[in-house]
């Protein structure tokens, strides 16, 4: 075992004579990868972490009250209507996406995810006092700015704080945190639809208000989050990232029970500063260094993408259409298909630490591709009702779910620090742009046909789609599990520009 200073993430760097930034730089990463699990890494988990649950709660919310919002006493919207407006939350979490991840790559992560959630916070709250589908529209849209902007300044931040001996099954539980907010926005619209509470009128005017009241919460614990020291140290910013990584072993230590061994990064590996890429060379870099991690990262993001908004704001149109549920009754059948979901990541994420991410990930896509294809078989046939289709979701989006939030864990920890977020935000605005803004408007048409086996045809798309980037996973992935991030993806450098591509 190294008994050197880098090895040690006890043994703080300040006042020592060989302390030089470089020094500081390259023991940064050892430092915090060293770290043991404490209760600090929990209060930043669950700090960044609410990002996915208050996606979950906006998507579930609309998803729930859809049927309600084409009632002539609300908002009188159309089912294609319903369709569009979740297609334009989509279109506004990509914008905001690639927005704020380039501005969190520049002014860093922190700043941002306090802003995004400013946004977010803002536009749920107005999305309670529309009048009709054009305000309603844009609110959502406005809405989904702020969570496209969460998801950039979110994943690296986690991604650059937690360990790299659990950071996928950490990313993975994070992402999976999105169906407790399904959950709650289920239970809400439940509770609040219910004529002997608020009633459909007003209740799901009350569900997106305290979407916002929840966001207030939010932004009093997320301030306390650090900077990334990583970042801080990539900027030049040598003696606050020293600061930072010192007050994080201070309140780490005390519950610290055995120092473990702290792998050194390999030589040069280290993050150092250096100027940032512009828009144009980090795209050029993402088509060209890293061609092959692009492709395999553009083709995971779309494909669950399409998967998962193809079923989820269309869910409950089936359900009244196709089923004849109560649109007041359409949480209900939420609540076993959020539990699968919440509960796949959980126990599948240890696995894509322990055996790898090409295989688990090919396999948690597979598997969800075929389950879907069953699933839509038995549709057409007749074969289930309400109950049995909310459970056959449940099955395969135990699955998917884990799948969905490995291509989110894949995009933030193949490429560089110096280009991370805008990384993220790009594969986030193609991908789900694509998949997520096609998938509502094109199923939501083919529910307003009545026809089952029209609906069954875009229930095959996106098991097809699953399948094929599933398999190119497995085939061109990257073993990115246990290892540093600066092992997985070397920072750029000062001198990234006169190397060839």
């Amino acid at each position: 075992m190294r008994t050197g200073l880098a090895s040690d993430p006890h043994i703080s760097t300040r006042g020592n004579p060989d302390s030089s930034p470089r020094r500081s730089q390259a023991d940064i990463p050892v430092r915090l990868d060293g770290l043991p699990w404490s209760r600090w890494h929990w209060r930043v988990v669950l700090a960044l972490g609410i990002a996915w649950v208050l996606d979950g709660l906006e998507v579930t919310l609309v998803g729930s009250v859809g049927a309600v919002l084409e009632r002539r006493d609300t908002l009188a919207l159309s089912a294609t209507e319903v369709g569009w407006t979740g297609s334009l939350y989509v279109g506004g979490a990509v914008l905001g996406a690639l927005v704020f991840g380039r501005m969190a790559d520049r002014l860093g992560r922190k700043r941002l995810f306090l802003a995004t959630l400013l946004v977010y916070m803002v536009a749920t709250l107005a999305t309670a006092f529309s009048s009709g589908f054009a305000m309603f529209a844009v609110c959502r849209f406005c809405t989904g700015l702020g969570i496209g902007g969460e998801y950039a300044a979110i994943n690296s931040a986690i991604d650059e704080l937690i360990p790299a001996r659990v950071r996928g099954r950490v990313n993975l539980a994070i992402n999976g945190s999105f169906w407790l907010g399904a959950a709650l926005g289920a239970g809400l619209s439940l509770l609040l639809l219910d004529p002997r509470v608020l009633g459909p009128v007003w209740g799901w005017r009350a569900c997106f208000a305290l979407g916002a009241v929840l966001a207030v919460a939010i932004m009093l614990v997320r301030r306390h989050v650090p900077e990334s020291p990583r970042w801080l140290a990539t900027h030049g910013r040598h003696a606050e990232a020293e600061r930072v990584v010192a007050d994080i072993e201070a309140q780490v230590h005390p519950a610290q029970q055995a120092r473990p061994f702290a792998p050194t990064p390999p030589s040069g590996a280290a993050p150092h500063a250096s100027v940032p890429p512009t828009v144009r060379e980090v795209l050029r870099l993402l088509m060209l260094r890293y061609r092959r991690r692009s492709l395999i990262t553009l083709a995971l993001m779309l494909a669950q993408a399409f998967f998962y908004n193809a079923i989820f704001f269309t869910y409950a149109l089936v359900l009244t259409r196709f089923y004849g549920v109560p649109d007041s009754r359409v949480a209900l059948y939420l609540f076993p298909f959020a539990l699968g979901n919440a509960a796949g990541p959980l126990v599948l994420g240890p696995l894509f630490d322990e055996i790898g991410r090409r295989r688990m990930i090919a396999i948690t896509y597979v598997l969800s591709g075929l389950g879907l294809a069953a699933t839509g078989w038995a549709f057409t046939q007749g074969w289930l009702d309400a109950t049995g289709q909310a459970l056959c979701w449940s099955a395969v989006f135990f699955l998917a779910s884990a799948a969905a939030s490995s291509a989110y864990l894949t995009a933030s920890e193949v490429f560089p620090l110096e280009m991370r977020a805008l990384a993220i935000s790009v594969f986030y605005a193609v991908g789900t742009g694509t998949g997520g803004f096609i998938a509502p408007v094109l199923l939501g048409a083919l529910i307003e046909l009545g026809n089952r086996e029209a609906v069954a045809a875009g229930y095959g798309l996106g098991a097809a789609l699953v399948i094929i980037a599933g398999l190119l996973a497995l085939r061109y992935g990257v073993d990115a599990e246990r290892r540093p991030l600066e092992d997985v993806a070397r920072p750029l450098g000062s001198d990234w520009r006169n190397r060839p591509d």
